[in-house]
């Protein structure tokens, strides 16, 4: 069956930067299903699996625009310590969350704390890098009315 739009497709993959490290795996793990067409995952490997077969590998490589974009200094933001509940917990390298305006959660990293302030970056950790799929197309299957309306795949668990 081939990979187009409102399918189920599930993949292996491992995922690398420009030096070859490994990023991501499914090795170990399930294989990753997402529905095709509805931006479950990003953009470039996206259109790259359309119009393949299941049985398929795949090699992708991703610029930056295509993955999660490029780095962006205006997403840095300085923040006073006195607003986090307990800034002593904070790492350099982990992540926090802060509400959007319109009430959403985004996912910030803390670049640096300083003695008043702490720098958060709300860049992807992955922006700005070039990325590298190598992709085992495992199953594509039509997706469900129900996994349609929810916009993601379904496992026959109580979702």
């Amino acid at each position: 069956m081939t990979v187009t739009k409102d399918r189920v497709v599930s993949i292996n993959y491992t995922l690398t930067d420009d030096e070859g490290q490994v990023l991501d795996s499914s090795e170990g793990r399930e294989p990753l299903s997402y529905i095709q067409g509805v931006g479950a995952i990003i953009p470039g490997l996206e259109q790259a699996l359309e119009g393949r077969e299941q049985g398929e590998n795949v090699s992708v490589s991703l610029s930056p625009e295509d993955a999660y974009g490029d780095y962006n200094e205006e997403l840095i933001v300085n923040v006073p310590k006195e607003r986090f509940p307990e800034p002593e917990q904070l790492e350099v390298g982990g992540q926090v969350q802060a509400q959007t305006a319109d009430g959403g959660v985004q996912i910030l990293t803390v670049a640096e704390i300083g003695n008043e302030e702490v720098t958060l970056d709300a860049n992807h950790p992955l922006a700005g890098q070039g990325l590298h799929f190598e992709v085992s197309i495992e199953q594509v299957r039509d997706a469900t009315e129900e996994e349609l309306d929810h916009g993601h795949v379904h496992d026959g668990s109580d979702h």
